[in-house]
């Protein structure tokens, strides 16, 4: 019991750490009352799969779960808010609002209607999260082509990499001691994924090309 208690500190910190990393992304758009060079999808997206886990630790009765990722669902709406507010693009950005709240609902609605079986209703929600939640870890890997053409790692995020490492690998310990492999699965590619980033920051130092690395939020 001590280790599962270590376990869930380690993750509730480790996580509250990498989705904190978005604030300098909050400030940047206060500071510069823009939001350019600042996407709006990964927290949409991020919220999005925070209320999904939230669910699934409310049905599992989860205090981890359920505490990790109502904090990070607060963040990330105040991260939309201030994006919303401040964005050239207003119109554009409550359409993808409307259109995520639509699908959260319409998923909602079949879980509590269409699914009585809470083993059933487990066991199709954890996949889903756990799909959402690899798509996610692996998205970074989207710009591999671009960093290698460029040989420079300044899309990524070294403080994220470290986060995403650390979160991941504590929620994979974490979810092995029940066993959860909806949880466990899901954090296997983001323990590899972020090891492929060290090797793109090692490769693509300074030392190893002509590039000055400046770390920036991805």
């Amino acid at each position: 019991m001590e280790i599962l208690e270590i376990l869930s500190w380690c993750c509730l910190l480790f996580t509250i750490w990498m989705f904190a990393t978005g604030l300098s992304d909050l400030r940047r758009m206060i500071s510069a009352g823009s939001t350019d060079n600042i996407q709006f999808l990964p927290f949409l997206s991020t919220a999005l799969n925070n209320l999904g886990w939230l669910y699934y630790g409310h049905l599992r009765s989860d205090w981890t779960l359920m505490t990790v990722n109502s904090i990070g669902v607060t963040l990330q709406i105040c991260y939309i808010l201030v994006y919303l507010y401040f964005s050239n693009e207003k119109f554009q950005v409550l359409a993808k609002i409307i259109f995520a709240s639509s699908v959260l609902a319409t998923v909602y609605l079949y879980f509590t209607m269409m699914v009585s079986n809470l083993e059933i209703r487990l066991n199709q929600l954890g996949l889903l999260c756990s799909v959402f939640t690899i798509s996610m870890y692996l998205s970074p890997l989207a710009d591999l082509a671009k960093i290698i053409r460029t040989r420079s790692t300044k899309c990524l995020s070294f403080s994220l990499t470290v986060a995403t490492i650390l979160t991941s690998t504590s929620w994979t310990l974490y979810g092995l001691q029940f066993p959860d492999y909806y949880i466990v699965v899901p954090n296997v590619p983001g323990i590899l994924t972020s090891l492929v980033r060290f090797w793109l920051f090692w490769r693509y130092s300074p030392g190893h090309d002509k590039y000055v690395y400046r770390p920036v939020q991805a």
